[in-house]
């Protein structure tokens, strides 16, 4: 179990690190490049983001069959509360100097530890592995068809 959290740890922090770096590219090029609201940049970035994490997340790291469109209502719920919080900071860190890099790099370190609790023990719990399940009772039905056939 110790060893199973850890895992899910470390890939979490890897998908989270990937999402980061669309987060970080599309925030930056908006807000520096294309000279966007921060907050609109930052709201974009996270977005895809989101989708990106959720989606490997889902599959990789918890290996949940659980209910899709449940599963990203509840994490849309998360981000009811942390986008709004983190937008009104993000935009009075940078508001008072802060670089838009540092804000966004905080931002995601608050994010990366409150979604990990927040999916692990909320969004997935008790369906954690539940594909593999799936994907088990899968090949048994298919060994149990070719025994019958052959």
């Amino acid at each position: 179990m110790k060893n199973q959290n850890l895992i899910q740890a470390f890939k979490f922090l890897m998908f989270s690190i990937s999402a980061g770096v669309i987060q970080i590219i599309v925030t930056t090029i908006m807000d520096d490049c294309l000279g966007i609201d921060y907050w609109v940049s930052y709201l974009t970035g996270l977005v895809l983001s989101v989708i990106w994490n959720f989606t490997f997340n889902r599959k990789f790291t918890f290996k949940s069959a659980n209910n899709v469109p449940f599963a990203m209502f509840l994490v849309a719920l998360y981000y009811c509360a942390f986008t709004p919080l983190s937008t009104w900071w993000g935009n009075a860190m940078e508001g008072a100097g802060l670089p838009g890099i540092f804000v966004t790099v905080f931002s995601m370190s608050i994010n990366f530890v409150t979604e990990f609790l927040y999916q692990k023990f909320v969004v997935f719990r008790g369906t954690v592995n539940s594909a593999v399940n799936c994907e088990e009772e899968k090949f048994k039905k298919i060994i149990k068809l070719l025994k019958e056939e052959f």
